[in-house]
C-alpha cells in the first residue's frame, strides 16, 4: 500500500490549526465533527480526514473517468483550426481537470484567440469527444462499496454541469450518486475568459447534500490542486488520488491530507 499522509499534523492531537484570516494564530475549526482543524504550510491549507466521512465529493475528470484521450483530440482540432500552433501532449495533458477559461488565460492567447479555440473545442466535445472516456479500473467497485454502506456521493466538478450531467449517465455512474444525476454539481457554461473557481461548485454541493449540516463529516476526492483548494474553501479536507493528472507533488504541495494509488486504497482510507 503506497498512501502519503501529511506528515505536519500534530503528533498528540490529529490536529492542524487553522490560519487566522491575517495568516497568524488560530481559531476553532468550523465543524469539530468534521475534524476540520487545519493550518497553513507551503501556502496551502491542510484539513485533517474525518474518521469516517459521511459524505464523499468525487471530482470527475481524472478521478472518476478518464477523459484525457477525448479532451485533448478535442483541444488538438480547435488549436488548429484557428491557426494557433498546437501545444505538445503534455501541455495539452494539464488541462485536463481545471476550468478550460483558467487554463487558456495561462497560455498567453488574446481574449479573441481564447474564445475561439472555445468554440471551436465545445463544439468537438458536444459532437462526440465528451465520450471518448473511460471509467477508471477499480471506480465502480469502489462506488458500489461506498453507497452500499451508506456514504452519500455526490459529484462535483469543474467541467461545465451541462456536459458533466450526461457524461455521468452515459457511464452509468449516476447509480450510485445519492440523487441520481441531480447529485451531479458543475459551473454554468463559462467564455473564454471566464473561470469560475471550483469553490462554489462545492459549496453548492455540501448544501444540496446534507454535507455541510451539524454531525455530517464530508471529504473531496479528486486528482488536481483545485480540488484540493476548493475543499479547503469550504473547510473539508481532501483525498488526492495519483491515477489522474496531476503533477508529482502536486497534491501535496496543494495541502491534500492523505494521497492514495488505487481506488482499493481509497476505499480503506475512506472505510477502514
Amino acid at each position: 500500500m503506497t498512501l502519503r499522509p501529511r506528515t505536519d499534523i500534530d503528533t498528540e492531537t490529529g490536529a492542524i490549526p487553522a490560519p487566522r484570516s491575517d495568516g497568524s494564530g488560530t481559531h476553532a475549526p468550523k465543524s469539530a465533527d468534521a475534524t476540520t482543524t487545519a493550518r497553513r504550510t507551503l501556502g496551502a491549507v491542510t484539513i485533517s480526514l474525518p474518521d469516517r466521512p459521511t459524505h464523499v465529493l468525487l471530482d470527475l475528470d481524472g478521478t472518476l473517468t478518464d477523459s484525457a484521450p477525448g479532451i485533448m483530440a478535442c483541444l488538438r482540432t480547435a488549436f488548429t483550426e484557428t491557426g494557433i500552433p498546437v501545444p505538445d501532449d503534455a501541455h495539452l495533458r494539464r488541462f485536463v481537470g481545471p476550468p478550460l477559461g483558467l487554463s487558456l488565460a495561462r497560455t498567453g492567447l488574446t481574449d479573441a484567440q481564447a474564445e475561439a479555440v472555445v468554440t471551436v473545442y465545445r463544439r468537438e466535445l458536444e459532437g462526440g469527444g465528451m465520450y471518448d472516456n473511460t471509467v477508471f479500473d477499480g471506480v465502480t467497485d469502489l462506488l458500489t462499496t461506498l453507497r452500499d454502506a451508506g456514504t452519500t456521493l455526490v459529484v462535483a466538478t469543474a467541467k461545465p454541469q451541462p456536459l458533466a450531467r450526461p457524461i455521468v449517465r452515459h457511464f452509468a455512474l449516476d447509480q450510485y450518486l445519492a440523487d441520481g444525476v441531480d447529485s451531479v454539481f458543475g459551473p454554468a457554461l463559462e467564455g473564454a475568459g471566464q473561470h469560475a473557481g471550483k469553490e462554489k461548485v462545492v459549496a453548492r454541493a455540501l448544501a444540496a447534500s446534507g454535507g455541510d449540516q451539524a454531525g455530517a463529516a464530508a471529504v473531496m476526492v479528486g486528482d488536481r490542486e483545485h480540488d484540493v483548494h476548493a475543499a479547503a474553501a469550504n473547510g473539508i479536507p481532501t483525498i488526492g488520488v495519483t491515477w489522474g493528472y496531476g503533477e508529482p507533488g502536486e497534491l501535496e504541495r496543494a495541502g491534500a491530507a492523505v494521497v492514495v494509488g488505487s481506488p482499493a486504497e481509497l476505499r480503506e482510507v475512506l472505510l477502514g
